[in-house]
């Protein structure tokens, strides 16, 4: 074959401290919020920032509040359903996986509106500032999922230079190409954009257009979840169908923001 690699089966226990196992997804958890709390204190060191490096704390705090509980909550709501009914506790078994990216962000949109509500910020402010800091933790989530074994994309050929052997079969890693779009690229792109003073909303649409935009792309070469399985079409996912509104949303936020440009003000 000449696939890049065999999967290795990762042990999803990182290691252990006595009866305590840490395991690789709440590590990539941990780097994600310490990720956005780096960036999010050296960004509000810029004159245009909604927001002073002191209050990057608790902007993460609620952040994190919103990213766990709405990404439960969206992943056993549009996902998992039945596994809820059947087990409630599953809503509590973070560490084994299972965080819907549309419903943790959800969660942040709500946290976020709290805590503009707090500081008498304009919500979208505050907005456009939080989009640039949020991919790299999307990237480890996704290597997260790559860890776990979990969400797999379809069998392909062994001749496809970016396959990887998973249980016998050549797959597409749809979780790494999500951690390269959704991560990487998608981090460079708003970060860059929103390094000097955009039109109000125009950083937030960016963001949920290209989001949308790889997140649809990528569900392609993803497999439906078992349960699930295609909505329409033979290929219409879950995924893309919650995709499309956020694609239809950026693209508007960025048309208003430039249709009357609104530059944010400066913190007092």
């Amino acid at each position: 074959m000449s696939c890049v690699f065999e999967y290795p089966e990762f042990d999803p226990i990182a290691f252990s401290l006595g009866p305590l196992a840490v395991r690789w997804y709440g590590l990539m958890f941990l780097g994600a919020f310490v990720a956005a709390w780096l960036l999010a204190r050296w960004r509000a060191r810029a004159a245009h920032s909604p927001i002073t490096p002191q209050q990057v704390d608790d902007m993460i705090f609620y952040g994190a509040l919103g990213v766990i509980v709405g990404g439960r909550l969206g992943s056993i709501l549009f996902y998992n359903f039945g596994s809820f009914i059947e087990d409630p506790l599953v809503l509590l078994r973070i560490w084994e996986g299972g965080m819907s990216f549309h419903g943790g962000l959800l969660g942040v949109i709500l946290a976020m509106w709290l805590y503009a509500r707090r500081l008498r910020l304009p919500f979208f402010a505050l907005m456009d500032f939080v989009a640039p800091i949020v991919p790299i933790g999307l990237g480890l989530g996704r290597i997260g999922n790559f860890i776990n074994g979990e969400l797999w994309g379809k069998v392909t050929t062994a001749e496809f230079p970016l396959s990887v052997v998973y249980q016998g079969l050549p797959r597409h890693p749809s979780q790494l190409y999500q951690a390269v779009l959704e991560g990487l690229v998608l981090f460079v792109i708003v970060w860059l954009y929103s390094a000097r003073p955009r039109p109000l909303m125009s950083v937030s649409g960016l963001f949920l257009l290209c989001y949308g935009i790889f997140r649809f792309a990528v569900e392609f070469v993803r497999l439906p979840d078992a349960w699930i399985g295609y909505l329409a079409f033979g290929w219409l996912t879950m995924g893309q169908l919650l995709s499309l509104p956020m694609i239809l949303l950026g693209a508007w936020l960025m048309w208003r923001a430039y249709r009357a440009p609104v530059l944010p003000q400066a913190r007092a």
